[in-house]
């Protein structure tokens, strides 16, 4: 297989130098659900990397979040992904199975971990959903992962694992009491649905989600939905994680749209100042810099 892989690049470079058009490459982003910010960002990316570099194709690919995105990555079915702190530290320990060798291109912005009631449910607090039930997120997703830890010390919460839009279904239609989800602010199908029948976020406590350094406490902004404002809530910061194979002119060419078209990889919708402060792009936590996106920050910054 790898063989045959190097025919073929070595093929595209001859016909290159016959033609003299630029080799058409392919650069695979693995996002995230249908309606979240992964998905969006990523397009957005996917777009600006596209124009800026000739012959280069960047899919984007669903999945069900960060976990999954590791797995694509550890099985070379991705090159690029969208994966939270904590969960690439637990994939380079080996907690979620065998180590995986991940590196950062940069952190891209802050996650917002939403426990999700409708706005005329008897629930104010996390303890109060002891009894009740909660979808924790995707099987596959960080969603989930950090949702296992806050619900660590409420043992009496049913869980569900559910992706978002079936999650979204399943509260309105009454058959859960709550939702979790980890993303940008407003994420767009929330916003939909607080639109259509409103909804409101419990508080959370950062100390509560077992990420320790890896987790910020944070305020939701105003204007994020209706009904929500400066609720305190788990941040984590998110990376655009790749593995030590990545060409190096390839991050390279990533790093450079991250800062250089920084303004125009930030969803319409967003609120709060959470996307690509070129300060933090380089802490990228336990995940070390890939060597070509040093290159880059080197270059632009010194």
């Amino acid at each position: 297989m790898r063989r045959r892989a190097l025919l073929a690049l070595a093929g595209a470079g001859l016909v290159s130098a016959c033609t003299g058009r630029t080799p058409e490459r392919t650069l695979r982003i693995a996002a995230g659900e249908p309606g979240g910010f992964y998905t969006a960002f990523a397009g957005q990316l996917a777009a600006e990397v596209s124009a800026a570099v000739p012959g280069l194709r960047m899919p984007v690919l669903s999945s069900q979040g960060s976990v999954a995105n590791v797995e694509l990555l550890r099985d070379g079915l991705a090159d690029l992904g969208m994966v939270l702190t904590h969960t690439a530290a637990a994939a380079q320990n080996g907690d979620l199975g065998p180590r995986v060798q991940l590196r950062a291109l940069g952190q891209v912005y802050e996650n917002y971990t939403q426990l999700v009631v409708l706005a005329g449910s008897p629930v104010h607090s996390l303890t109060e959903l002891v009894g009740r039930t909660v979808s924790i997120g995707a099987p596959k997703s960080g969603t989930a992962l950090l949702g296992a830890h806050l619900l660590a010390a409420h043992p009496g919460v049913r869980r569900e694992s559910l992706p978002l839009e079936e999650a979204i279904d399943a509260l309105e239609r009454g058959r859960i009491d709550a939702l979790l989800w980890s993303g940008g602010l407003p994420t767009p199908v929330l916003k939909t649905l607080d639109d259509r029948v409103g909804i409101r976020l419990l508080p959370l406590d950062a100390a509560e989600a077992g990420c320790g350094p890896l987790c910020d406490s944070v305020l939701v902004p105003p204007g994020a939905y209706r009904r929500t404002s400066r609720t305190p809530t788990v941040g984590v910061p998110n990376i655009l994680a790749c593995t030590p194979e990545l060409p190096a002119d390839l991050a390279e060419a990533v790093v450079r749209v991250l800062v250089l078209r920084a303004p125009f990889l930030v969803p319409q919708q967003t609120v709060g100042a959470q996307f690509l402060d070129v300060r933090n792009l380089i802490s990228t936590g336990a995940v070390p810099l890939h060597p070509g996106a040093e290159r880059a920050y080197r270059d632009l910054h010194g």
